[in-house]
């Protein structure tokens, strides 16, 4: 298995990675959500791929201050193998390299399995709350876009 960065070529692969993992959501339109990511930090997205293709995906955010993880994806037939531990192990010495103090994500209250794995590799909640505010919104597109 190899992490690399992201290829156009990967994308339909990876929005379809994303709906089997159940990461997408009616208000989040993958395909601006990876294109968002490429005209900002192209070399922030991240696949595991192997010679069957695509396994995982990670988006990593980094402002200078803090470091946002999200689209941390591994295929179910893979998944408690090691891919997602690997994705997360590249993303913190790119963002260690990098100066980073601290990395914050958000995983959903009633997604057990993610508030496991992450304990799993070293990290806690923080005594916050998480608010959004929504900017522009987006519109799902036609499922030829994603095929």
């Amino acid at each position: 298995m190899l992490v690399r960065e992201f290829q156009s070529t990967d994308q339909r692969h990876v929005v379809r990675l994303w709906e089997r993992c159940a990461l997408t959501r009616p208000w989040n339109d993958p395909v601006l959500d990876i294109q968002r990511k490429l005209d900002g930090q192209p070399d922030w997205l991240l696949v595991a791929v192997d010679s069957t293709g695509i396994l995982g995906s990670v988006m990593v955010g980094y402002d200078g201050h803090r470091d946002w993880i999200n689209y941390l994806a591994v295929d179910p037939e893979h998944q408690r193998s090691g891919i997602g531990r690997e994705l997360m192990l590249e993303s913190e010495r790119r963002l260690f390299d990098l100066g980073c103090p601290k990395i914050n994500l958000q995983i959903r209250d009633d997604n057990h399995g993610a508030i496991s794995f992450y304990e799993s590799i070293g990290f806690s909640r923080d005594p916050v709350t998480s608010f959004g505010k929504r900017l522009i919104p987006d519109t799902p597109r036609e499922s030829q876009d994603r095929g």
